[in-house]
């Protein structure tokens, strides 16, 4: 495992060291002291120690489709009364074409 792979708190081996993740790329070790673990550092599971718990990368809900084109058709609303005529033709163009791509 490495140093950018493991949340703050987990308890590590490094070098016949045990240590604790203190920050981000530093760890306390249990004889005193914190050192900067190099991120290509390869640390070992405590013996008898649970493995880290897995880092769960944090995922966003789904869109929801009619509210996005909602969103959108008020922001074209708004585009269309302030742009010029040519804008507007070159506003509906790209309107007919992000509506035809999102389908």
């Amino acid at each position: 495992m490495k140093i950018d792979q493991i949340p703050i708190g987990t308890r590590f081996q490094w070098k016949g060291r045990s240590y604790t993740k203190v920050g981000p790329m530093t760890a306390a070790a249990d004889s005193g002291g914190v050192d900067f673990i190099p991120k290509h550092a390869a640390l070992q599971p405590i013996p008898g120690e649970a493995p880290p718990p897995a880092v769960q990368a944090e995922t966003a809900p789904p869109l929801d489709a009619a509210k996005v084109k909602a969103a959108f058709e008020t922001y074209h609303h708004t585009a269309l009364g302030v742009a010029d005529e040519a804008g507007r033709l070159a506003l509906q163009r790209a309107r007919t074409r992000f509506l035809a791509e999102i389908a």
